[in-house]
């Protein structure tokens, strides 16, 4: 018993040290070629995603960044993940982001009100706010207006900003620009960033550029400032369902050096690219479809980009499913050609988040399982 407690120990102090050291190189340093290729078939650590609220089907992922402000319960380099799922299973209802914790119980960083439904969209920003998405309904059924109309039970939903400390500091909201938040991924200067928001109920992508004041802490004067919003993109296939609540474009991922916004369309079962996504006044529409493997895309969702320009997308198994390739994380290269998967778990439609830090002379890969609430992490140097 004292050798597996003290094994325990060692694990928990390899965790902490793993994330602080991909804090410090993350600007400097990428994964050398593909990254599904590198990955072990067992994860360096598999934890537990649920909270004490008993919240499940875990989403977004997101890595603290370097440059969080200090004095509230997360660190540069930690990992939170957001619940869509309250501990009934109902979709739409989920009100909680955890820290993940190495070998113990995730930590609560934000509970929210009842049936917010915490989407993918979730990123923390170097000024030491966090961002998530939400998109609400009221027994957990995906309706929509357009399908039911008074009777429908799908909310258009927000963007929360949490403070440091986890208490809820402002919600933004668009009926035309912020509708139905399903992901975003953040080009993140520190008193500056721009968001790029996926809308599941419009079919479209927004671009916020915000101003941030303060650092989090609390202050009135603390806050996030929109000081612009620009719809970018558009014409994507989007629907409510019984199933898998709502499909729409989800992952988003920016090439800051090409400024080519990328777009998960799970309706489509297509991967597009965005040209001058963080400067564009104007929508271009769906964009250039640049990912369109039959074979390998079913549904995609999130998404991520590797530094050698490859795409790494889940599969959401509620578009063009394939029963022999269920609930895959899959690679391709900038071509848009196949290059590797593997599965997070047998049981269809259990990818969703995921995310990618890079760490000297390797990275950290991490990804959701939401039929079992575990968050996988790989750590390669």
């Amino acid at each position: 018993m004292k050798r597996k407690a003290v094994r325990a120990a060692l694990l928990r102090v390899a965790f902490v040290l793993v994330f602080a050291a991909s804090v410090t190189l993350a600007d400097e340093n990428g994964a050398k070629g593909p990254v599904i290729p590198q990955l072990t078939p067992s994860p360096t650590f598999s934890d537990s995603t649920l909270p004490p609220n008993g919240d499940i089907n875990p989403y977004g992922v997101a890595f603290v960044p370097h440059g969080f402000p200090r004095g509230g319960p997360l660190h540069p380099g930690d990992v939170i993940v957001s619940n869509f799922n309250n501990s009934g299973n109902l979709q739409g209802t989920g009100t909680t982001i955890v820290r993940v914790n190495n070998g113990t119980s995730p930590t609560v960083f934000f509970q929210g009100q009842t049936g917010l439904g915490l989407t993918t969209a979730l990123a923390a920003l170097k000024g030491g706010f966090v961002l998530v998405g939400n998109l609400p309904s009221t027994d957990g059924s995906g309706t929509c207006a357009a399908e039911s109309g008074p009777n429908q039970n799908v909310g258009q939903g927000s963007l929360l900003v949490i403070d440091k400390n986890g208490n809820l500091a402002d919600q933004l909201t668009s009926p035309s620009l912020l509708n139905g938040p399903w992901d975003l991924t953040v080009r993140d200067d520190g008193r500056r960033a721009k968001v790029f928001v996926s809308n599941a109920l419009s079919g479209t992508v927004t671009r916020l550029d915000l101003r941030i004041v303060g650092d989090g802490d609390g202050d009135k004067k603390d806050g996030v400032i929109v000081e612009k919003e620009t719809q970018i993109a558009s014409g994507y296939v989007h629907r409510c369902d019984s199933a898998a609540f709502v499909v729409g474009p989800t992952g988003l991922a920016l090439d800051q050096d090409r400024d080519v916004l990328y777009v998960s369309s799970t309706g489509d079962n297509a991967i597009f690219a965005i040209p001058d996504a963080s400067d564009r006044t104007s929508d271009a529409g769906t964009g250039k479809a640049v990912v369109t493997d039959q074979t390998h895309l079913h549904g995609p969702l999130g998404l991520v980009l590797v530094r050698n320009g490859d795409l790494v997308s889940t599969q959401g198994d509620a578009v063009n499913p394939d029963p022999t390739q269920p609930s895959e994380v899959v690679e391709f290269n900038a071509e848009g050609q196949f290059v590797s998967q593997l599965s997070v778990d047998p049981a269809a439609g259990s990818a969703f988040g995921l995310a990618l830090r890079p760490i000297d002379d390797g990275f950290v890969f991490a990804t959701v399982d939401d039929t079992t609430a575990i968050l996988d992490i790989w750590v390669v140097k």
